[in-house]
């Protein structure tokens, strides 16, 4: 700053001793200096928010959506689909992407590797790469940042294999904690440390209040991706489908688990999550209801292309 500088950009910042502090004290020394800082490690970010309190904006940042995979990848120029014209004109705008590109050629591939931006640097080892990352979260983060037991890091892993292959996986955390060896507190405990890792996406039917201690109705990946380098086998396709969903739908929604159908977004859209041929029957004559249906490149009324969600972001 001495020199003129204005600004201080340091990336990957948690791993630096005591960073927080440092960008606290930076802070409050230089006053007009601006400070943006990145990390990897978001249980190492959340951690620090004591120190920075009142003094920095922190944002997560989401993996690709379908639309910006396609931008990213293929050179084309989507804009971002707003959700309450998405609802009322998804034909209309559906039939304008089709103009441009052939979303069901891509969807597939997006399911499978389109989620991180690092998939063409080498395509051959992504998911053991994925699979990297998932084990340094629950191998050295989970051990070191919240105090996990190592002697259940196997179990975890084996949970979150299960958690890929059901559809939906509606968590029995009894049953868990006795397949594993340990308490219900512990294991939930343990659910939402993975959530907060961005390694799973809890669902609540009430998200309000919901404490560290409270059963997920339904669990899955963060994102589909995950469920491939995971799996030794094909991944269950609706599983696939409810994981995309909620994925795309809450970065900018809130989303709930629902009795009537799969979920519940701002408390008033019920959306029931399926194949081409899903009808409406489980979920008719309920208000705001609507299909998000795959393999259809266009809809008709209440029923919506599965993909057309990948344009919310």
């Amino acid at each position: 700053i001495s020199m003129g500088g204005t600004h201080l950009f340091v990336d990957e910042v948690h791993k630096y001793p005591n960073w927080s502090v440092e960008i606290k004290n930076i802070y409050d020394y230089y006053k007009g200096l601006k400070v943006v800082f990145t990390g990897s490690s978001l249980l190492e970010i959340l951690n620090s928010r004591s120190d920075l309190s009142r003094r920095a904006l922190v944002f997560k940042m989401q993996g690709m959506s379908f639309r910006e995979y396609l931008n990213f990848y293929y050179k084309t120029d989507f804009k971002v689909v707003e959700f309450g014209d998405l609802l009322e004109n998804h034909l209309e705008i559906a039939l304008g992407i089709g103009k441009n590109i052939k979303p069901l050629k891509y969807f597939p591939e997006y399911l499978r590797v389109g989620y991180f931006p690092f998939y063409k640097q080498s395509e051959e080892w992504y998911f053991m790469r994925l699979q990297e990352i998932i084990n340094m979260i629950i191998e050295i983060e989970l051990p070191l940042l919240r105090r996990t037991d190592i002697s259940i890091i196997s179990k975890i892993k084996l949970l979150l294999y299960v958690i890929s292959q059901n559809v939906p996986f509606r968590p029995n955390i009894s049953a868990l904690a006795s397949k594993i060896g340990s308490t219900r507190k512990t294991i939930l405990e343990y659910l939402n440390y993975l959530s907060d890792a961005n390694v799973l996406n809890s669902l609540y039917k009430d998200s309000i209040g919901v404490g560290i201690l409270q059963k997920p109705d339904k669990l899955f990946l963060e994102n589909t991706n995950f469920a491939y380098s995971i799996a030794s086998q094909e991944p269950n396709v609706g599983n696939l489908r409810e994981t995309f969903f909620l994925n795309q739908l809450s970065q900018a929604h809130k989303v709930n688990y629902s009795d009537k159908g799969d979920f519940l977004v701002d408390n008033k859209f019920i959306f029931e999550v399926g194949g081409k041929s899903k009808d409406y029957s489980q979920i008719a004559k309920i208000n705001h209801s609507y299909i998000a249906s795959d393999n259809i490149e266009f809809g008709i009324g209440n029923k919506i292309p599965l993909w057309l969600f990948g344009f919310l972001y």
